[in-house]
């Protein structure tokens, strides 16, 4: 009598097993439907943002002053200027760091990733932490330096040539170490604008009185911290 009220027990969790499993298989295949009957324009429509805040203008024009003849590149994801090996799945990597964009790249001439400014506010919360040390850490197992700078206490010219003076000469020639001798690059004299900066502010205070502030940073923590937290 045991036996059979057992074999009732283990078929009738089995049939509940398998009508769980078909359930959700055509809930996900009527969400699948419902995703693919979306129009990307009409269900999602766009707007006009800025590329960078005010913070990160400043920090860019900061770099195009102190290196002149360098490239400057604003919020560029790390899937444009990084290669992985596919032997696992690139849209997982995509989906783990291939999204997280650097705040400024300086590159050579020739577009070649010399070092990442990573801009940071004062007030950081702890999942901004986060994806910034992930960020940073995908980059130095690059070999790319990354410098960190908090918002309101920016370097000056001088202090951003002679902290950067180690991934320029690294620049110059085949991607190799620099002796730890090598010397930073002279000071070259250059202006202070402040007319320019008063330009730049102004512009900001008109884009942002606009309402199209830039696509924060972080923007897809939230969907990220959704997600199972993957391993490394």
């Amino acid at each position: 009598m045991g036996s059979i009220v057992a074999l009732a027990s283990a078929a009738l969790l089995t049939t509940l097993t398998v009508l769980w499993l078909l359930r959700r298989r055509r809930a996900a295949a009527a969400a699948a439907r419902q995703r693919d009957a979306l129009d990307t324009v009409q269900d999602w429509p766009p707007e006009p943002a800025r590329v960078m805040t005010v913070q990160e203008r400043q920090c860019h024009d900061l770099l195009r002053r102190a290196l002149p003849g360098y490239m400057v590149l604003a919020q560029v994801p790390l899937s444009r200027f990084l290669r992985v090996p596919t032997r696992h799945s690139y849209a997982d990597w995509l989906q783990r760091v291939g999204s997280y964009s650097a705040d400024l790249l300086v590159c050579d001439t020739g577009s070649r990733v010399l070092a990442v400014i990573d801009v940071r506010p004062e007030d950081e919360s702890a999942r901004s932490r986060r994806r910034h040390e992930r960020l940073g850490r995908v980059l130095r197992a690059a070999g790319i330096r990354v410098h960190v700078w908090r918002e309101g206490h920016l370097p000056s010219p001088a202090e951003v040539r002679t902290a950067l003076a180690h991934d320029l000469v690294r620049g110059s020639g085949p991607m190799q170490p620099v002796p730890s001798s090598s010397r930073p690059m002279p000071l070259i004299p250059i202006p202070e604008t402040q007319e320019l900066d008063a330009l730049l502010a102004e512009g900001d205070a008109a884009v942002r009185d606009a309402g199209n502030e830039p696509v924060p940073s972080g923007f897809l923590d939230d969907f990220a911290d959704s997600r199972p937290a993957p391993a490394g």
